[in-house]
């Protein structure tokens, strides 16, 4: 099973991210999906001005395992909720701080907030996707009391580290934990109140003072503790604020993100390939000799000429072989093959691959899923789009996953794609075009959006089930302005 979620990451990328599900019963899982970029000519995006190097400069990829998945009740109150594991990682370390127990500890606090992130995301879009009315009200206040509950057994369990054994160090790893954990619920709930001030104007009525007093108390709670705060009037526009957030994000998260290594793949029958090549070229070069050696003997004018010029043909014959033998193998082999693991644990690999096709070789039912409206069709006529076909192949085994995280059952791998677009804008024109229309009898100038798009169609297969999507980059000058689903 493949999920995706495509969406606007920033001013000139797009986020992909690929959902990668394991099954118990499979060692070995397989995910295969191909992606067409269907690209206007006008950008003058081609294998001339662009290749790979350029490509892959503007991908940049993150993998990580997939979250164990909580309920944010599960959490608070649930039997097998985080904190029977967090709390087992507190007390062995106030008895033996050794590094076997140091070490649990970090991993607790790394899991819990990575759980808990997820959760309060998920309960989020709930509460503003629900179909039921009647139960949005409920729902919110159970957020609110849920996180109440949450954040009380959490800062209880600093007793049990605050002890003798315990140095400033590993007491310090607790403080920014429980930093980090108030920004998370601070941000999530700002985000919900916004939401339902924007969509649901009668649940905000009625919340929207639970949800504050929420806020309030994790802020007040901050600056007590000493804790950055975001502030209406700060001399550096919050900088140091937001630089903190993004410290804190990275290490408390880092436990879920794997460790890769890129190499080019193939190589073996690259080499193999190219000495074919080489052979064959040689054959025809001493096929000539012998020919001409037989009829005129060995030292004559016409043996030293037909050396020479065998010589010349055999360089051009190998130099045409390799071009064809390799053109046979890119369709088969990829650029690069990335080994996943933790630690020094393997358990996958990912492979990709790039190239610009002609339209011939795009599969009708791709054809067909890029609808193209008749005013492109007429676009098209005068000049084709350029198509790129971006293929990527995961291969998971989960008994090894399995076996690298314990308590916690990680069922696969997320792969995160931000996809910078700035190298496509050079030759667009002005992001505004003048544009005119009557107001009182009167002609008026206005402005239009000038907005160039690049369709992508996504392929994915996994256990011989295929499935289509289709994205679209709607984007000038200035940069992104959306992606739809269509």
């Amino acid at each position: 099973m493949i999920d995706e979620n495509v969406k606007v990451h920033d001013k000139f990328s797009v986020e992909i991210k690929l959902g990668y599900g394991t099954k118990r019963s499979k060692k070995l899982n397989d995910h295969i999906i191909n992606t067409w970029f269907f690209i206007p000519y006008s950008l003058d995006v081609n294998r001339y001005t662009y290749q790979k190097s350029h490509f892959y400069s503007d991908l940049k990829t993150n993998l990580r395992l997939t979250t164990p998945v909580y309920l944010l009740r599960d959490i608070a109150t649930g039997e097998n909720s985080p904190f029977t594991f967090l709390e087992k990682s507190f007390e062995q370390l106030s008895i033996n701080p050794i590094r076997k127990h140091r070490d649990e500890y970090e991993y607790q606090l790394k899991m819990f907030h990575s759980i808990l992130k997820s959760s309060l995301r998920n309960e989020f879009l709930h509460i503003i996707k629900n179909q039921i009315e009647e139960d949005r009200e409920f729902l919110i206040t159970s957020y609110v009391n849920f996180i109440k509950e949450i954040v009380d057994r959490y800062r209880k369990l600093r007793r049990l580290i605050n002890t003798p054994t315990v140095n400033k160090e590993l007491m310090n790893y607790y403080l920014l934990s429980d930093e980090f954990m108030s920004n998370l619920i601070e941000q999530n709930t700002f985000k919900l109140l916004n939401s339902l001030e924007k969509d649901f104007h009668a649940e905000y009525k009625n919340t929207k003072n639970q949800l504050i007093d929420l806020i309030k108390s994790e802020r007040s709670y901050k600056k007590s503790k000493g804790y950055a705060v975001v502030k209406k009037e700060s001399a550096d526009n919050n900088s140091e604020v937001i630089f903190r957030w993004g410290v804190l994000k990275k290490y408390f998260e880092s436990r879920l993100y794997l460790e890769s290594r890129k190499r080019k793949d193939g190589v073996f029958f690259e080499q193999m390939l190219y000495s074919i090549a080489a052979g064959l070229a040689m054959i025809f070069a001493t096929v000539v000799a012998f020919a001409v050696q037989s009829k005129y003997g060995n030292f004559s004018i016409p043996l030293f000429i037909a050396l020479v010029i065998s010589y010349m043909f055999k360089d051009r014959i190998k130099e045409l072989m390799r071009f064809y033998l390799a053109g046979k193998l890119k369709t088969r082999l990829f650029d690069h093959k990335t080994t996943i693991k933790v630690k020094d644990n393997k358990f996958g690999w990912s492979k990709e691959s790039f190239d610009f096709i002609p339209e011939e070789k795009v599969s009708k039912s791709v054809l067909k899923l890029r609808n193209r409206s008749q005013i492109v069709e007429i676009e098209q006529k005068s000049a084709k789009e350029q198509i790129i076909l971006y293929r990527k192949y995961m291969r998971i085994n989960r008994q090894k996953l399995n076996k690298n995280y314990k308590h916690y059952e990680i069922t696969g791998v997320v792969d995160i794609i931000r996809f910078n677009v700035s190298r496509f804008v050079k030759n667009m024109d002005n992001p505004e075009v003048p544009a005119y229309v009557l107001s009182d009898k009167n002609c008026v100038n206005i402005k239009g959006d000038k907005l160039y798009y690049i369709n992508m169609i996504m392929k994915f297969q996994n256990e011989g089930n295929s499935n289509y999507r289709r994205y679209r980059i709607a984007f000038n000058r200035d940069g992104i302005k959306k992606v739809e689903k269509l």
